[in-house]
């Protein structure tokens, strides 16, 4: 099928990586208890929030949702923008895509269709088009703690929902804390330049793995699926990456050779 097809991660790419950049890359990913699924993806991007849901839904149908682990990777669809803007999000579309008020009004109504199918609401008109960096670098102290799912979800509602700001430091501190991030914490992290190096490393990787496009999913680092795609597409690819996850990892019963030897209870045979 078109719209799954197989990544070469192993060759190409580690060939452009440094080794310290590897092991960066690496860290937490050699596990062999959950399959790993990563996910490129920005937070003003709409279909990101959809493709969120829908694999959400395959998740919830696949028997084994317990052996699988999810990354959101950082991704950014306008790196230019700043941190504060005058412009709603039809003068931006007009502006930057370059299409008129009429299309870009019509660009947003075919996503608030897409995404009521679903059962999500997006109400455009009180969008703001911000830069996302920080966002990303509070999605990453966020997975320190376990709590990025949940991160991702306020921040996606945020955006498309509450038209929150969310470049702006004391509203990404308010939101981490409703997920159970500590505010303070977050407002002197975004003061720094903490996570900055892993927001650019995974928009480093996107390119090297040619990723234009999210959201993008990658399974078990083989499989990568495209857009917001169908949920029976992610539980297609659920089953099959889950099916070779399992075959390449090692048996771990031991066989023993039993011999003299003594017990914690003093017996010796």
């Amino acid at each position: 099928m078109k719209i799954l097809r197989n990544i070469l991660f192993t060759g190409a790419i580690s060939a452009v990586l440094t080794p310290v950049l590897a092991q960066q890359n690496m860290k937490g990913m050699n596990k062999n208890d959950k399959m790993q699924i990563e996910v490129w993806s920005d937070v003003s991007c709409p279909f990101c929030y959809i493709g969120k849901h829908k694999y959400e839904e395959a998740l919830r149908q696949f028997e084994h949702k317990d052996k699988v682990e999810l990354t959101w990777k950082s991704f950014q669809l306008a790196p230019h923008l700043g941190s504060t803007t005058d412009r709603n999000i039809y003068q931006y579309l007009s502006e930057d895509k370059g299409v008129s008020m009429e299309q870009a009004h019509a660009m947003t109504e075919n996503v608030v269709h897409m995404g009521k199918s679903i059962g999500l609401s997006f109400k455009f008109d009180e969008a703001k088009p911000v830069s996302t960096f920080d966002a990303h670098r509070v999605l990453h102290m966020a997975h320190k703690q376990g709590k990025q799912g949940e991160m991702k979800e306020r921040l996606f509602v945020a955006y498309f929902v509450e038209g929150k700001n969310i470049a702006d430091h004391s509203t990404l501190a308010l939101l981490a804390g409703e997920v159970g991030l500590n505010t303070e914490d977050v407002l002197k992290m975004l003061g720094s330049d903490q996570y900055d190096d892993e927001v650019r490393f995974d928009l480093f990787e996107a390119r090297q793995l040619r990723i234009n496009g999210v959201p993008f999913f990658v399974f078990n680092r083989k499989y990568g699926i495209s857009g917001a795609q169908d949920s029976k597409v992610f539980l297609e690819t659920l089953e099959k990456a889950y099916n070779e996850w399992m075959q390449e990892q090692p048996d771990n019963e031991m066989e023993v050779v039993n011999g003299a030897a003594c017990n914690t209870e003093g017996d010796c045979e």
